[in-house]
């Protein structure tokens, strides 16, 4: 079966990306140029150069470039839809998308939403009309992280004790790393997490604010515990991630490493460092297999490793996170707020960064 693909955020310029702008929606493109049976249709964007731009890269006809996004949705009714827009219009953007009644499928971009309700009110929304939400947590298909899960799984390390890591923030960098904890702990359930946050100066990415630094602790209901630091302390822990089991640790992207991105340590033995066929912590081509399972899923009905359930457990602790720091105590699962906050307390003036800078 085929079917029509269609992006929503152009994006300015893929050649040059910053803390405004990855211009994500070209990435995605790839990706679909790379899949079979998907044929990429229609692009929106709010700035015309852009989506003009965007579609003359893609060969995108006339009649699929679109500045209203509902009207690129009732014109060409996609079956696939990429929202690639800042993290404050996911929620609006993909709702919308998912009520059309003729997407099937809605692949967008990290995080899932700039507050907890929205993210949950967009996975409800999918679960009540049958939509494929997922999103672009694509690490968990690079090879360096699927052979680490596979010699977890096989014991290698024996059982999984405490998953760790460390990344720039909790939020836009994190939502990996916490989707990545979660993978290596078979979606475990969490039970709780402490946090200590510090924000002293303005760090926005992508119009959304994240912290300067972090050190959280957080645990599953299965015993295996976690450990994370970001920003200013991130070389606490010196490794993208880092499983400890009860007999040996596996490193995924350990800062002093020089050779490889992965390898293990069995107790009694030093280092070893593995092959993974030359991929590396970041590489386009793992969107190209995320939004393959993307549409394997809208073939095959079944749930894609990106479904909305599998990155609402990553953002639930991630908002967690935040939580813990705001009441200056340990959090308890499930986590009952709705807003973001970080974010409400930047605006509450509680962490010395004004909303205006």
């Amino acid at each position: 079966m085929s079917y029509a693909a269609a992006v929503i955020g152009a994006g300015e310029d893929p050649e040059n990306p910053s803390a405004t702008g990855y211009a994500m929606g070209y990435s995605h493109a790839d990706a679909y140029g790379a899949t079979e049976n998907v044929e990429l249709v229609a692009v929106a964007d709010i700035v015309p150069e852009n989506a003009r731009a965007f579609a003359d890269t893609y060969d995108i006809a006339d009649g699929g470039v679109f500045e209203d996004y509902h009207e690129m949705l009732a014109s060409v009714e996609p079956d696939v839809v990429s929202v690639c827009v800042p993290p404050a219009l996911h929620e609006s953007i993909s709702v919308d998308c998912i009520r059309s009644g003729v997407v099937e499928a809605v692949h967008c971009e990290k995080p899932m939403a700039l507050t907890y309700g929205g993210a949950k009110r967009m996975a409800q929304e999918a679960t009540r009309r049958d939509v494929h939400l997922t999103f672009n947590h694509q690490r968990r298909f690079g090879r360096p992280f699927r052979r680490a899960k596979e010699l977890l799984d096989a014991g290698e390390v024996g059982d999984l004790k405490r998953v760790e890591f460390s990344a720039s923030n909790v939020y836009d960098y994190g939502s990996h790393s916490f989707d990545l904890s979660n993978y290596y702990t078979d979606h475990a359930t969490p039970a709780w997490v402490l946090a200590g946050i510090d924000y002293r100066e303005p760090n926005v990415f992508f119009g959304a604010h994240n912290e300067n630094h972090a050190v959280v602790q957080w645990a599953y209901e299965n015993g295996v515990t976690g450990l994370a630091t970001t920003g200013v302390g991130e070389a606490t822990i010196g490794c993208h991630n880092r499983l400890v089991g009860t007999d040996g640790v596996i490193e995924v992207g350990a800062h002093e490493q020089e050779d490889g991105v992965l390898r293990v340590r069995r107790d009694g033995d030093g280092w070893e460092p593995l092959d993974t066929g030359g991929e590396g912590l970041h590489d386009d081509v793992y969107i190209h297999r995320a939004i393959a399972d993307v549409v394997e899923a809208v073939d095959t009905g079944d749930p894609s490793e990106l479904d909305a359930s599998n990155a609402l457990d990553a953002t639930e602790i991630i908002f967690g996170v935040w939580e813990s720091a705001r009441r200056r105590g340990r959090v308890e699962f499930p986590l009952e707020i709705d807003d973001n906050p970080l974010e409400a307390m930047v605006e509450a003036g509680d962490l010395g960064v004004s909303t205006d800078e």
